[in-house]
């Protein structure tokens, strides 16, 4: 599954570190350690966050790329047959929705809770995973 360290589930959700730290001591998301010790924040939990909760408007792209129509995000659901796969991802008050095959879903490593891309061009969805991210 993957995990999230405080500081990119806060810029994914659009509020400071502050903030979602707030959140956890409040009960809003949950959290956990990683075997450093740091606080993390469980993939499927922010995934779950998102899709109850209004998020914030960051987009964390940090990344050059021509493409204009980007949204990065959580994915909040997979739903997959043999063949084709329905993904719906939270990019902060988006929520976007692509069909694909269950090959690239795989390929991707697509699960709630991973973080990804949506690139938008014409009517086609484009859904990326930054290099060197996968599931732990």
């Amino acid at each position: 599954m993957t995990v999230f360290r405080i500081r990119e589930a806060a810029d994914l959700l659009g509020v400071s570190d502050d903030t979602l730290r707030r959140w956890i001591e409040q009960g809003r998301i949950a959290s956990g350690t990683d075997d450093s010790g740091r606080a993390t924040v469980d993939g499927a939990d922010l995934a779950g966050f998102l899709a109850s909760a209004e998020s914030g408007r960051h987009d964390p792209v940090t990344r050059g790329t021509s493409a204009r129509n980007r949204f990065v995000g959580i994915v909040t659901h997979v739903q997959s047959d043999p063949v084709m796969s329905h993904v719906e991802m939270r990019s902060g008050p988006h929520r976007v929705v692509s069909l694909m095959s269950t090959e690239a879903v795989r390929e991707l490593g697509l699960e709630v809770g991973s973080l990804a891309t949506a690139t938008v061009k014409a009517t086609a969805v484009v859904v990326e995973t930054p290099s060197g991210r996968s599931a732990v």
